[in-house]
C-alpha cells in the first residue's frame, strides 16, 4: 500500500519528463562550462610591487653566487692587523693579542719569520697569509750601520754617504735626514711631518713615535742629532683647552681628549706629568715628554 502511493509522486506526464531532461543537460552544461573555461580575472600587477620583486630576485641570486666567492686578500703590513682583519684571515684571539701586546711596546715586526715567533701561529697558516705580507722597502733592503766612536769628543757619528757632524734636529732638513742609512724620501718627510705638526721635538726618545724606525735608525739619529733649543714650541694649556682643541695635538686621539677634560672636572687642575699618568689611557711612558707640550 504504502509502495503505491510512494510510486504516484514518479508518475510524470510527457512535458514534465521532457522539462526534465531538459533541466538534466542544462545542469551538465553547466558543469562543463564550469570545467573548462576560468572565470578568474586578470590580477593587476602594481608596477613598484614588480620592481620591488625583480630587485629581490637579482639580490638572491647575488648572495648565492657570493657565498661561492672566496674573499681575495690584499697585500697589507702584518704589524697592523686589527680585530677584524685577524679574524677574517683566521688568526685567534690568543694570537691577535701577542701581536697587539708586542705593539704597544712600540715594536715591529720585519719579517714572516718574525711574525710567527710574535704571534704563535703554525706553520700552515703562516705558509698561507705570508706570501701577503708587504714591509716598507727599507726594510727588505736592511742596511748594515756602523757607529765609529772618536776618543777626543763626546761624539758619535756614522758612516753612510759622508761623515755627519750632530746637529739640532728641530733644524734638520729634508737633506740632512736622506744622509741617515736607512732613511729615504718618504719617512724624511714622515719625521718632518710629525716635527711641524708638534711645534718641534723636545726629545730624540720621540724618534721611536715615528712608523717605520726601525731600531737601528734611531739609533744612527740619536747619533747624528740631538734636541736643541725648545723656544719655538707653543705649549697647550692643559687645564682650559676643549676637547676639541686637545684631539689636535698629535699625542692626544679625542677619546683620551675626553677623558683629560672629565679627569680636570672630577679632580681639578693638572699639576704635573704624574697627575697625567693618573688619566685612562694615557701613556704611562711617554708623560714626561708629553709634559713638555703642556702649559699646567
Amino acid at each position: 500500500m504504502k509502495f503505491k502511493a510512494i510510486r504516484n509522486y514518479f508518475n510524470f506526464s510527457k512535458d514534465q519528463q521532457k522539462g526534465i531532461l531538459s533541466l538534466f543537460f542544462v545542469i551538465i552544461a553547466l558543469q562543463l562550462v564550469y570545467y573548462f573555461v576560468d572565470f578568474t580575472s586578470p590580477s593587476k600587477v602594481n608596477p613598484e610591487k614588480q620592481k620591488w620583486l625583480s630587485l629581490e630576485s637579482q639580490i638572491d641570486s647575488m648572495e648565492n653566487s657570493s657565498g661561492k666567492e672566496v674573499p681575495k686578500i690584499y697585500p697589507f703590513n702584518p704589524n697592523f692587523i686589527t680585530d677584524y682583519k685577524g679574524y677574517k684571515l683566521g688568526m685567534s684571539v690568543v694570537e691577535l693579542d701577542r701581536l697587539h701586546a708586542f705593539r704597544k711596546e712600540n715594536k715591529y715586526v720585519n719579517s714572516a719569520k718574525e711574525f710567527q715567533v710574535v704571534t704563535g701561529v703554525s706553520d700552515s697558516f703562516l705558509k698561507v697569509i705570508s706570501p701577503y705580507f708587504k714591509f716598507p722597502d727599507w726594510v727588505k733592503n736592511k742596511p748594515m750601520f756602523k757607529l765609529v766612536a772618536f776618543s777626543n769628543t763626546n761624539t758619535e757619528v756614522f758612516s753612510k754617504k759622508e761623515k755627519i757632524v750632530v746637529k739640532d734636529i728641530n733644524q734638520a732638513t729634508q737633506e740632512d735626514l736622506i744622509k741617515i742609512n736607512g732613511i729615504g724620501e718618504a719617512i724624511s718627510m714622515r719625521i718632518l711631518k710629525f716635527k711641524e705638526s708638534l711645534g718641534g721635538f723636545v726629545s730624540m726618545e720621540q724618534m721611536k713615535d715615528v712608523w717605520g724606525l726601525s731600531p737601528e735608525v734611531v739609533q744612527c739619529l740619536n747619533a747624528g742629532f740631538k734636541v736643541g733649543s725648545l723656544s719655538n714650541i707653543k705649549k697647550i694649556d692643559i687645564n682650559n683647552a676643549s676637547v676639541k682643541e686637545l684631539a689636535q695635538f698629535p699625542y692626544f686621539k679625542y677619546n683620551l681628549a675626553r677623558e683629560i677634560v672629565i679627569y680636570r672636572s672630577m679632580n681639578g687642575d693638572i699639576k704635573n706629568a704624574a697627575d697625567l699618568t693618573k688619566i685612562k689611557g694615557m701613556s704611562v711612558e711617554n708623560a714626561n715628554i708629553i709634559a713638555l707640550y703642556l702649559d699646567f
